[in-house]
């Protein structure tokens, strides 16, 4: 095995000893197709499978009823729920490997579909101009309700609830989804965020609904073990388009994060082309070089990375992990391929919102 790539070499964690630093990002499948929302022995082979990576970062799991918005995901906000996450964690623990839960919010992102014609929460009565993917099909979003401080904290407490959850489920630890176009990233987004009050207004007030959930989380597990995904780059559609102040916002974000002793901050790279908008200077590595001059603790890099690009990233000491996403879903041993530098296999498309173990649990490993 070539160890001499920084992808092979090891990496303190925390508490952690990660083999490596290749990172399984997080990827919605969509095969908890059951009424309770639990997650199954598929769902327990399927992560096993990949426990070669230095970190797992599940999938998006709903921290409450009222979080759902993408078809079969999986929950972490009842016991059964845990009951059932907990061999799906053991199977990861005894291959050798360490996992990590998302947790996720998806607000105005989500569909009436999903609670009975209601439409969803978010922090504003904005419709993002998105397509929510429904169990019948993909739909364009609604106009959400404004939440009330009430839902605020409500939810805030969901968030604590449910990393907890997560570590009575065997977890290692935790993510916070606050980028790309979900509820935290929503109350960040001054497009869908036009609050007058204390989660309104200025960057200070919508980051409030952020940092108030990372202090709710806190009280219960430690920060060492909770992560954020957060940063600039957002998918460019609807009303998650980058303003004149999306760099400053996030600098401000990201900075802030450095008064919590955290696990890490996976930061995106750019998911659109940016050569004419407000981020088109951080094109390329120089979001990684941008952010690493502001955020003191680990950050795991994602989006568009290859085998080259991820080891020419640590060994220039712009971030100390790489996430790979769709190269995990047909190569489970993918540190394996990376050592060998031998092809990855490519995933099926029409298979990887499910149903079952095609295209999910049946890609050979290398040797395979």
């Amino acid at each position: 095995m070539s160890s001499t790539q920084p992808l092979l070499q090891p990496y303190r964690l925390r508490d952690d000893s990660l083999a490596n630093r290749v990172v399984m990002a997080p990827m919605t499948r969509s095969r908890a197709r059951n009424r309770e929302l639990l997650p199954t022995e598929l769902h327990a082979q399927y992560y096993a499978q990949r426990a070669s990576a230095g970190l797992i970062i599940s999938e998006g799991v709903w921290i409450s009823p009222e979080a759902v918005g993408w078809h079969d995901v999986p929950g972490l906000f009842t016991d059964e729920q845990v009951a059932h996450w907990k061999p799906v964690t053991d199977a990861v623990h005894d291959a050798g490997g360490v996992i990590f839960a998302q947790l996720w919010h998806t607000g105005s992102a989500s569909h009436p579909d999903f609670f009975d014609g209601r439409a969803p929460l978010a922090p504003s009565a904005v419709n993002p101009g998105l397509l929510a993917p429904t169990p019948t099909g993909r739909k364009p979003t609604a106009v959400p309700l404004a939440m009330s401080k009430r839902d605020i904290q409500r939810t805030i407490t969901d968030f604590a609830r449910a990393a907890r959850n997560a570590m009575a489920a065997g977890f290692d630890g935790v993510q916070l989804q606050a980028g790309f176009n979900y509820l935290i990233s929503q109350f960040l987004n001054p497009r869908t965020n036009v609050r007058t009050d204390d989660y309104g207004g200025p960057i200070e007030n919508r980051a409030r609904f952020l940092f108030e959930i990372i202090e709710a989380v806190s009280a219960s597990v430690d920060l060492r073990r909770v992560g954020v995904k957060a940063g600039p780059a957002w998918s460019e559609r609807g009303e998650f388009v980058a303003g004149a102040d999306a760099l400053a916002d996030s600098e401000h974000v990201i900075g802030r994060l450095n008064d919590y002793d955290l696990s890490h901050l996976l930061l995106m790279g750019m998911m659109a082309d940016p050569a004419a908008g407000p981020l088109k200077d951080l094109a390329g590595d120089e979001m990684f070089r941008h952010f690493r001059k502001l955020y003191q603790g680990t950050v795991i890099a994602n989006v568009g990375i290859d085998q080259h690009r991820g080891n020419a990233l640590l060994a220039d000491d712009l971030v100390d992990l790489v996430a790979y996403g769709q190269a995990f879903i047909a190569n489970p041993d993918l540190p394996a391929r990376f050592a060998s530098r031998a092809p990855l296999a490519e995933p099926k498309p029409d298979l990887i919102y499910g149903p079952d173990v095609a295209g999910y649990t049946d890609y050979p490993p290398l040797q395979g």
